[in-house]
């Protein structure tokens, strides 16, 4: 049984910093973590995902060069720095697993449906 705890959102300025991390358990190897993000209003989107194992990361084309997503294997938790917020970052950030097996390394996806597990959410608010 894989769980996804998330913390670390707040209410930052445009221009500000915040790092959210997400506490794990149950995850395998070939495990995908993602995270994503739901503002008001709109549908969950792709922010970015790396492998549990390897170090392949993918990004949202939009936030390249302001986010990074890592991974602490030791400490069981994946992180998300944020850096030059916009209020257009405002949403609650969710973590998410896909366990599905996929034999090229360079596979991923970006889709919320294809996620089995999720985290319950951290609101990240950045003001002008």
């Amino acid at each position: 049984q894989v769980q996804l705890v998330e913390s670390g959102g707040g209410l930052v300025q445009a221009g500000g910093s915040l790092r959210l991390s997400c506490a794990a358990s149950g995850l395998t190897f070939y495990y995908t973590v993602g995270w994503f993000r739901q503002a008001p209003g709109k549908e969950r989107e792709f922010v970015a995902s790396t492998r549990w194992s390897a170090g392949k990361t993918y990004y949202l084309d939009s936030i390249k060069g302001r986010f990074t997503i890592s991974r602490d294997n030791a400490k069981n938790t994946v992180y998300l720095q944020m850096n030059s917020l916009k209020p257009d970052d405002t949403a609650v950030y969710y973590c998410a697993a896909d366990t599905t097996y996929y034999a090229d390394l360079s596979t991923y996806t970006s889709r919320a449906d294809d996620y089995d597990y999720w985290g319950q959410g951290t609101q990240v608010t950045v003001s002008s």
